[in-house]
């Protein structure tokens, strides 16, 4: 594999085509903070403001400001901050889920993950820039993010006791980065043993050693239940996504052990998510095989396919591995073929199983300036690493 041309390639589709999209079209300069609902062309089609999406973009305009040095990325970077700090934050440190165009709120504070996303943004406006009120709200932000895992959803949870209770991969994999990215920006270690017990928690329980696979949901005591479909639903991009979160705090403690086994898991995730019949990363599956309840399970979309990118060469340079490069270039390639618009730019995120788009927008309620580009920036770094 020529790594050169594939990290020339990767840091092009970054540089002059996703970027300048966001860039042209996201920005609110009327009221502030950003667009995210963006017709294939980059035109708005609705003017709502949802947290988990706003504060993605200023974590990765400021992240890229620190790559390239652009000084009008971390002007968009800051105004978006301003905006969602002075209307979106609540006196107990959390966050809204949406805010209307003017900034005024539209729904509840439900979601710990807009919490997270704003810790992720304020730290990464801490190390561009160095002010001291960026690192304040980072903190705050992640204490309310921990504070509220046990009880994510608070007083606006609607499941009964009747339900049962479970611990989700996506809370304590995204504490896993999470952690990583205030040691990184922030230069501390207060959050290192929640970080610590949040990788072990997501090796240690939510794995099933008997079919190869991280699941998305266990009981309580790391117990699988495999009589519902929520106990057998399995995320095959959260599994990856997850594994090179666990590999970039593997690296830095210099576990080999926890590399090799991140590693193994990661080639799990890789056997079972993978459509073998059209190719790509299928989104939802049922553990045994059975009926999934979500009509969009055998769908690809984007950032299942951003994640698998990620996770492979991460695991390939890591390990030295053969089968995660080959893992690498069958995704890449199954990728390039059927995410990027040549036309109008940035990528599709919503095609069929066949890999045929379904929506044209390149930005929605879930879909923003995140995973793809964090993806080709970490692609482009892991590409660099390994023509050393």
């Amino acid at each position: 594999m020529d790594f050169n041309n594939t990290l020339k390639r990767f840091e092009n589709e970054l540089l002059n085509s996703v970027i300048p999209f966001w860039e042209n079209h996201c920005v609110d300069h009327q009221y502030g903070g950003y667009f995210t609902m963006l017709d294939r062309d980059g035109s708005v089609y609705d003017t709502g403001k949802y947290m988990w999406m706003q504060w993605r973009i200023v974590y990765m305009f400021a992240t890229l400001y620190m790559e390239y040095k652009v000084e009008k990325w971390l002007d968009i970077a800051r105004q978006g901050y301003d905006f969602l700090y002075r209307h979106g934050r609540l006196p107990d440190g959390s966050y809204y889920f949406q805010l209307n165009r003017q900034g005024e709120p539209a729904m509840a504070p439900f979601s710990i993950f807009s919490d997270c996303f704003a810790a992720m943004g304020a730290a990464a406006m801490y190390q561009a820039t160095g002010e001291e009120k960026y690192k304040i709200e980072a903190e705050s932000a992640m204490n309310s993010y921990i504070r509220r895992i046990p009880n994510p959803k608070g007083k606006w949870e609607k499941a009964l006791p009747g339900k049962g209770q479970r611990l989700a991969l996506g809370s304590y994999m995204i504490l896993a980065n999470l952690g990583c990215v205030m040691s990184e920006c922030l230069k501390t270690t207060t959050f290192d043993q929640e970080t610590d017990l949040a990788v072990r928690t997501v090796m240690d329980k939510f794995w099933n050693e008997d079919l190869q696979v991280l699941f998305e949901n266990v009981n309580p005591d790391g117990s699988f239940d495999l009589d519902s479909c929520e106990g057998r639903f399995i995320n095959p991009g959260h599994g990856l996504e997850s594994m090179w979160f666990v590999l970039q705090y593997a690296e830095k403690q210099g576990d080999r052990k926890l590399i090799e086994r991140a590693c193994r898991y990661i080639d799990g995730q890789f056997k079972f998510g993978i459509d073998k019949t059209y190719g790509g990363i299928f989104y939802f599956m049922d553990a045994l095989g059975k009926p999934h309840l979500e009509l969009q399970h055998d769908m690809k979309l984007w950032w299942p396919h951003n994640e698998a990118l990620i996770a492979a060469l991460f695991a390939y340079r890591l390990s030295g591995d053969r089968k995660f490069l080959d893992y690498f270039q069958q995704i890449d390639e199954w990728t390039w073929a059927h995410f990027p618009d040549p036309e109008y730019g940035e990528w599709f995120g919503y095609l069929n199983r066949r890999g045929e788009p379904t929506h044209l927008l390149k930005g929605g309620k879930w879909k923003t300036f995140f995973h793809v580009p964090r993806c080709l920036l970490i692609c482009k770094r892991q590409l660099q690493l390994l023509q050393k």
